[in-house]
């Protein structure tokens, strides 16, 4: 290390920035030229490189005035030049490695993207920058092929995370390998780690805790295998008294089976190695054909197969459906659409049980949905509604749409405006999509101020129902006190899910004992600064997200006020204390505090307000012989509010008024002088609050706050306690599941309850009354009018944030037969039970980032449950249909005479 530094320094000094510049500049591109598959490249943090990036391009005319990032990397001592980088720092993104396996090396975040987090060099770049910079930790990368040629090149951010688990010892290790190793690599990593010979073990693919493939072909790679991300593989160690399993390249697969049966040790469920082969289709085997996943194309498998398990749809796409084409719609995909997924459903109700590579049909899905092009996982519920619409619009009967415009209720029967609603929608949409699946809701708007009411029926293809059970949500919230009479503290309180501000400030109030002279001053912080002021009461909670930071401020109730905005600021470790302002950036919890306009406003009365409300945070040692000096200009009864401390709590740190008078003119030398910076009202100017403490402070009447900086240097770091202001709490954290959730499961129909409750519009989607001609929140109520012959319904288990995605975990309890939605019909036209049986349905299994999708379908002419994996097809029993994964049901009504979809 202590050679790299001086290597460091001497390259240093040999180049200037411009220098540095061109020679990384020709290693790129003579590296780029000659890029090949099993070229290194390495992960560098974004913010180290562009920081390189603006020293080195400093002096070029073109290089952006970045101000908000340049003022973090200017030398103290020249306020023209920008700093050198410091060794290189990639710690923001890796975890803890003093907690790493050694088998996985050094884990980065799962949530890292490039150009946001992190920039990807070529092993030439990275060395000569290592060569300068030093620093690490060396987070190698290896370029694969992918796509569907395998000629792209890609580097491999995320090698596969394995955990192999050893049977029957119980040991188990992480492993990172790439998706190109070989299942050879494999054995031969997984008896170095467990100190096992190859003639010992045979390795199963064992994703979800079951048997799925036994891996001996050698040659294969983990990514033909179909091997996933933070799956389980089996290390099988085998009875070498009894022969012992060879499992290299010339392991015969029968005599392997064979072997491995005769020692029982195959678990039950599983005839063969690929688990389908030998099972029971009763003289038919249609319909158990599987799908090959071509790269994280999970999501797109599973929804197919519930779509083509559908009975209505199996039997229509069978049969000759391209005279129902609508080769001309705009709104379709001339037809492509409809005949890909019509041809992909014929392969896999076709006899025979080969895996289908849906390439052809992934290929088409990419020209007319982009978002779903490459090889990433997405959602599968998106995936699927896309699929609904598009096959909708290719086989639209209608070819030449009227125009229609509805008509509001206006008190008729609802029974005749829902009729005249359904007809104008199948008069411009009639498919056999529309046939299938499609229903009516009745939606019911009503004006808080003028109390319109105003009634629509519009169709649905699925719903999409909360899991959030309960009508409140739990918010925290730091409450600050502006008197210096407590240290701040986190409150948790429990509101309406669909509350307003005055409902969260109630609660806060009488969680934190506000005083009857007080108030609370709620606002939102971002970046460390106040985000905006949440005064109106009526702001609806709903936009206050749950990794949003709140603080609340106790203030006094003072007319024509106000507030003085209190910003941090530090330097980074390795600055000097010099009070140049462009060196300081902001950081922790920014403080509120009332002004009164009555009174003019002093620099002094300023300058006592923000030590009163600090002095809670002085840490003990500090608070003995220290004076606040140079504030004279205070005068007698200008503000009650600025008694120093209550109590007592800190009287021996502040000097009385005629004790100051003599000290104006001499050089405040008090360690609790803070150094205060008035902004001015354009921002671009500072003044030392210190310079003129009696001197009056001049606002615009247009100005409704006052911003100040302070600086905290290490002296002053070392005399204050500052760890309140930093690490404000969310709003909700989200945490694992606990057992006692997990133990009270959420019932579909109290989904369905919720998702039909009342509620008010979001700010963001307000409706225009046309009574009132102005945009009100109004409060909206669904009624399930007409249902369709299958009802999906998607469970939102993903929520999303502005810096987040989470997974509820829930497990939903949901009917697989008897579905009975009679009571949740608003129409009683038809008095027949509305009772559904589930037939299929999707699983999310995992986390965000590194999840995987499966299917369970029933086979209706079986009467017989089946796991669908991907390519692996295996029956199931129908108690193992529910579980915490599932996503999207698929349901189907209950008649006398179900469709029959057999071949």
């Amino acid at each position: 290390m202590a050679a790299v530094s001086m290597r460091s320094r001497s390259r240093s000094t040999e180049l200037s920035p411009e220098e540095e510049r061109i020679l990384i500049r020709d290693i790129a591109l003579a590296a780029e030229a000659n890029s090949k598959e099993g070229d290194i490249f390495y992960l560098l943090t974004q913010r180290w490189w562009q920081h390189w990036i603006d020293y080195v391009n400093q002096d070029q005319p073109n290089n952006p005035n970045d101000v908000s990032f340049v003022s973090e990397h200017y030398d103290s001592a020249g306020s023209s030049t920008l700093k050198r980088p410091a060794g290189i720092d990639n710690s923001d993104l890796i975890y803890d490695a003093a907690s790493a396996d050694t088998n996985s090396g050094i884990d980065i975040h799962d949530t890292l993207l490039e150009g946001r987090d992190y920039v990807l060099l070529p092993q030439e770049v990275w060395n000569q920058l290592h060569t300068w910079y030093g620093g690490g930790p060396t987070l190698p990368r290896k370029v694969i092929s992918s796509g569907l040629s395998q000629t792209e090149m890609a580097v491999e951010v995320y090698p596969l995370r394995l955990q192999l688990l050893v049977m029957p010892k119980g040991d188990r290790s992480i492993i990172r390998i790439s998706k190109k190793e070989t299942i050879a690599e494999l054995h031969r990593s997984a008896c170095d780690i467990f100190d096992l010979s190859m003639e010992q073990v045979c390795i199963w693919d064992y994703y979800g805790r079951r048997k799925h493939a036994l891996m001996n072909d050698m040659d294969k790679t983990l990514d033909d295998a179909n091997i996933q991300m933070d799956q389980d593989i089996l290390v099988e160690v085998l009875n070498p008294v009894n022969g012992g399993l060879s499992a290299t390249k010339g392991a015969s697969r029968s005599y392997s089976v064979e072997l491995i049966q005769s020692q029982g040790l195959i678990a039950r469920e599983l005839d063969t190695p690929y688990g389908t082969i030998g099972v029971s289709t009763r003289g038919s085997s249609c319909g158990l054909t599987g799908l090959q996943n071509l790269g994280n194309t999970c999501f797109m498998n599973s929804a197919i197969q519930c779509l083509v398990h559908t009975p209505e749809f199996a039997r229509y796409f069978r049969e000759d459906y391209h005279q129902e084409i609508n080769w001309q719609n705009p709104l379709g995909m001339v037809g492509e659409l409809a005949l890909a997924f019509g041809e992909l459903l014929r392969k896999l109700w076709a006899p025979g049980r080969t895996p289908v590579a849906p390439r052809p049909f992934k290929t088409k899905l990419a020209r007319f949905a982009p978002q779903f092009s490459g090889y990433n996982q997405h959602d599968s519920q998106e995936l699927l509604a896309f699929l609904l619409d598009g096959l909708h619009e290719d086989l639209n009967r209608v070819k030449h749409k009227p125009y229609i415009k509805s008509r509001d209720a206006d008190g008729r029967p609802d029974e005749d405006v829902a009729d005249e609603y359904w007809a104008n929608h199948i008069a411009r949409n009639d498919s056999i999509i529309v046939d299938v699946c499609q229903g009516q809701y009745k939606s019911t708007l009503v004006c808080p101020i003028c109390n319109k009411v105003s009634v629509t029926f519009d169709p649905f293809m699925y719903l999409s129902l909360p899991l959030q059970s309960t009508t409140t949500r739990t918010m925290t919230v730091t409450v600050f006190t502006c008197d210096g009479s407590a240290l701040p503290s986190a409150c948790t309180v429990t509101v309406p899910k669909q509350g307003r501000c005055r409902d969260l400030i109630q609660m806060l109030s009488n969680a934190s004992s506000v005083k009857h002279s007080e108030k609370l001053l709620l606002v939102e912080i971002q970046h460390h600064m106040i985000q905006r002021f949440l005064e109106d009461p009526l702001i609806s909670l709903s936009t206050i997200k749950d990794d949003d930071h709140l603080a609340a401020f106790k203030v006094p109730k003072l007319a024509n006020t106000k507030y003085l905005q209190l910003i941090h600021r530090h330097r980074e470790q390795g600055n000097s204390d010099s009070q140049i302002t462009s060196g300081w950036k902001p950081y922790g919890t920014p403080l509120v505090l009332p002004i009164s306009c009555d009174d003019e406003i002093i620099g002094g009365n300023i300058l006592m307000k923000v030590h009163k409300m600090l002095s809670p945070m002085l840490r003990t040692k500090s608070l003995e012989h220290t004076k606040i000096s140079g504030v004279s200009s205070v005068t007698e009864g200008s503000d009650p509010s600025l008694d120093l401390c209550s109590g007592g709590a800190c009287a021996d740190s502040v000097v009385s008024n005629s004790a100051n008078k003599d000290i104006t003119s001499s050089k405040p030398v008090s360690s609790l002088e803070l150094p205060l910076q008035l902004v001015g009202e354009n921002n671009n100017t500072c003044t030392d609050l210190w310079v003129g403490v009696e001197k009056a402070i001049r606002l615009a009447s247009s100005s409704t706050s006052i911003l100040i900086y302070v600086d905290w240097s290490q002296k002053f770091l070392e005399k204050y306690d500052t760890h309140y202001l930093e690490n404000l709490p969310e709003v909700f954290k989200y945490g694992p599941v606990t057992k006692k959730a997990r133990s009270e499961p959420l019932s579909l129909y109290t989904c369905l309850e919720a998702f039909l409750r009342e509620e008010p519009l979001v700010p963001e989607d307000m409706w225009y009354c046309p009574q009132c001609k102005e945009r009100r929140q109004a409060s909206k109520k669904l009624d399930l009018w007409r249902l369709p012959e299958v009802l999906v319904i998607h469970l939102k288990r993903f929520s999303y944030s502005r810096s987040m995605k989470h997974k509820l975990e829930t497990f939903v309890d949901f009917p697989i037969h008897d579905f009975d939605l009679t009571n949740y019909v608003a129409s009683k036209k038809n008095a027949r039970r509305q009772l559904y049986e589930l037939y299929a349905l999707t699983n999310h299994i995992g986390g965000m980032g590194s999840g995987h999708y499966t299917a369970h379908i029933k086979l209706l002419d079986e009467n017989r449950w089946y796991s669908f994996d991907d390519s692996c097809v295996s029956p199931i029993n129908e108690e193992e249909v529910k579980s915490g994964a599932a996503y999207v049901l698929f349901y189907r009504r209950v008649t006398t005479e179900d469709a029959d979809a057999s071949c």
